[in-house]
């Protein structure tokens, strides 16, 4: 009985490992495979993982890069693993079904489903309730077009093929309402958009302005008579060089500095803009969504002092090394005692008990690509 307890003992951790860390050629084949897919973009997964990417930081500020080299990134790796598994409602057979149609080697699909259930099994709940609230919201479009099989799978398993292709409209009953099906191997008709307002005329996604080099291109994307040249300044109000001021002194004012070498950086410090930042983070945004964002607490420089309010440290969070930075504000700062203990020259930690009664929010938010 000793014997076979000690064995246990020494085979049980080694199974909990394989089952917990992802083999390297398993995360080759589903970056590759995933790259390929990314570079399409026009199926419903492919659209709900991006936008979850983007949403939650993991992508990064260049989600080209980082979808497309997700082996070199296991955390990015992983949070895409997660964002399929919530597209596929927490469901094991929906899930492995996905895997296939983005095209994997069939040896990789059950082990990379047993790893990704496991991870993120105890999130079920909560990945499902998000989901919802994102297609409630409009966060994420309701109709999106139909998941598209890869041709290997379409051609060599078509009883895989038509297995994928009624599970993923479990997973999303609206993309197949108005969708037009298609014949194997060809591209499905994406249903009809609705005429957008004038006013929506612009791109609207910042992720596309880290990869401009110089304001011409600025003035092709937005027109030259919505771009001004400005002296830029940083946080705390001090000049900070050129940058060209797009749709200036509107809510949707973007500062935009082209930095050569040192790549290009992005300022909010309207409210209310149309424009849809990385991780999704605004002025105006409440700290709790940051910290959530982020990962975990983190720590920032006290207020009403140098570089008052600015993150001082993301603590090892989603934020930490992605050029993003945050300077807050306390919209409740009327209680003398209450405010003294978040001000002067200190290092103030976001759980704080005074950091939630003092209704802190963004106030300015600056991205600057690597």
């Amino acid at each position: 009985m000793k014997r076979i307890i000690a064995i246990l003992a020494f085979i049980l951790p080694l199974t909990i490992q394989a089952q917990t860390k992802l083999e390297d050629k398993l995360a080759e084949d589903f970056s590759d495979k995933l790259a390929k897919r990314y570079e399409v973009r026009n199926d419903s997964l492919i659209v709900f993982v991006t936008e979850q990417m983007s949403r939650s930081g993991a992508a990064g500020l260049d989600i080209d890069k980082t979808m497309t080299e997700l082996k070199k990134d296991p955390a990015a790796l992983d949070a895409a693993l997660k964002f399929i598994y919530q597209f596929s409602n927490g469901n094991r057979q929906q899930f492995i079904a996905h895997l296939r149609a983005i095209n994997l080697q069939s040896n990789s699909v059950f082990p990379l489903a047993t790893y990704t259930v496991n991870k993120f099994k105890g999130e079920t709940k909560e990945l499902l309730e998000e989901k919802s609230s994102l297609y409630t919201t409009g966060a994420i479009p309701a109709t999106l077009p139909p998941l598209q099989i890869a041709p290997a799978v379409a051609q060599n398993n078509t009883t895989e093929s038509n297995s994928s292709t009624s599970e993923t409209t479990a997973a999303n009953p609206a993309t197949t309402a108005t969708a037009t099906p298609a014949e194997p191997g060809t591209t499905p008709t994406a249903p009809a958009v609705p005429t957008s307002p004038v006013a929506d005329e612009f791109n609207w996604d910042v992720r596309q302005i880290f990869k401009l080099t110089d304001v011409n291109q600025l003035y092709t994307m937005y027109g030259k008579q919505n771009v001004e040249e400005r002296t830029a300044q940083d946080f705390q109000g001090n000049d900070d060089g050129t940058a060209f001021y797009v749709f200036p002194d509107t809510d949707n004012e973007m500062i935009v500095q082209f930095n050569g070498a040192g790549g290009t950086s992005v300022t909010f410090t309207k409210e209310n803009s149309k424009w849809k930042p990385p991780f999704g983070i605004k002025v105006g945004d409440p700290l709790d969504k940051v910290v959530k964002v982020n990962g975990r607490d983190f720590r920032i420089n006290g207020f009403e002092w140098d570089n008052g309010g600015e993150v001082a440290d993301w603590e090892g969070g989603a934020f930490s090394g992605k050029g993003v930075n945050i300077a807050f504000k306390a919209n409740n700062s009327s209680d003398p005692k209450l405010y003294d203990q978040v001000t002067g020259d200190k290092k103030v930690k976001t759980d704080a008990s005074a950091m939630k009664k003092l209704g802190v929010v963004v106030e300015k938010i600056a991205f600057k690509s690597n």
